[in-house]
């Protein structure tokens, strides 16, 4: 491996040495064409080497070795599995989390056996989910290093995006930096204002969460405006009092945190764009049909 190496990148040629690759292995490229496959498997190794804790991101695309992970280095082991990486707590509460979101069984079966016992669309079914948690994990990433005013207009470019107004630019208003009354933005829903949505925005770090006394004031906001709409968007998540908090106002308010955050962003293509397309296609039934 390559020494102080921090992106998988800088890794390639130290894996090139360890495993022997030829050429033409390290420029194979995946079917998207768009890197190569070396690249890609070290790319997917560091994301769950991450979440075991053996690196750590300390910027975005930029990864250290933690004490655990310098421990692996230095001990006996010649290679890492995902089996492996299951021992430790950090690995098993991040799948424990992804399956607890999906509402999916708790399932312990190695990855060789799923390969072999589940039919080909739920393999890609399972790669496709797999990999729009990445996605999710590195557009929240991205978006932590905007700027407050142009995080802002991310949620409105979002909320455009999914139909709120209409998606008409003239229904989007940025409110400005001071005299908000606490709203980043504000969407009509109709030509003549009459109904509006008011926005809220936090590009808070993912262990500063939004408590109560938050969702208050921009209740109280929302009570002066005359306003029975809001959205509250936050990077990082909402505690618990927060959410039972806004169960019981007379307002209609949503809350959207980082993980929803992401994962609107990446159904509403926004912040993200298409690297591969597969289709799935099945005999035409009506095609064949003998109606002569």
């Amino acid at each position: 491996m390559n020494k102080g190496a921090t992106k998988p990148r800088e890794c390639l040629q130290g894996l090139r040495e360890t495993l022997k690759l030829t050429d033409s292995q390290m420029e194979e490229l995946i079917p998207s064409g768009q890197r190569t496959r070396a690249f890609d498997r070290a790319d997917w190794a560091a994301f769950h080497l991450m979440h075991a804790g053996l690196v750590a991101r300390v910027s975005r695309g930029t990864l250290v070795v933690t004490q655990a992970g310098k421990a692996i280095v230095e001990g006996p082991e010649d290679k890492l599995t995902k089996k492996r990486l299951a021992e430790y707590p950090d690995y098993r509460a991040w799948r424990e989390a992804n399956r607890q979101r999906k509402r999916e069984p708790a399932d312990d079966r190695t990855e060789e056996i799923s390969a072999v016992s589940e039919p080909p669309e739920e393999t890609i079914e399972r790669a496709a989910s797999e990999i729009e948690d990445a996605l999710a994990e590195n557009l929240l990433s991205a978006v932590l290093t905007l700027s407050p005013l142009r995080f802002e207009r991310l949620i409105l470019d979002l909320l455009k995006a999914m139909g709120y107004g209409g998606g008409r630019p003239e229904m989007y208003r940025e409110t400005p930096r001071s005299g908000d009354n606490g709203f980043d933005g504000i969407i009509d829903e109709d030509a003549l204002g009459l109904d509006a949505v008011y926005i809220q925005a936090k590009r808070y770090g993912p262990d500063n969460k939004v408590g109560r006394e938050a969702l208050q004031a921009f209740v109280g906001s929302l009570t002066g405006e005359g306003a029975s709409k809001g959205v509250f968007v936050t990077t990082s998540d909402f505690s618990s009092h927060a959410q039972q908090y806004v169960s019981r106002v007379q307002q209609r308010i949503v809350l959207i945190n980082g993980d929803r955050l992401a994962r609107l962003m990446i159904r509403h293509d926004v912040g993200v764009r298409p690297r591969q397309t597969y289709v799935i296609r099945s005999v035409d039934e009506d095609y064949f049909t003998d109606t002569v």
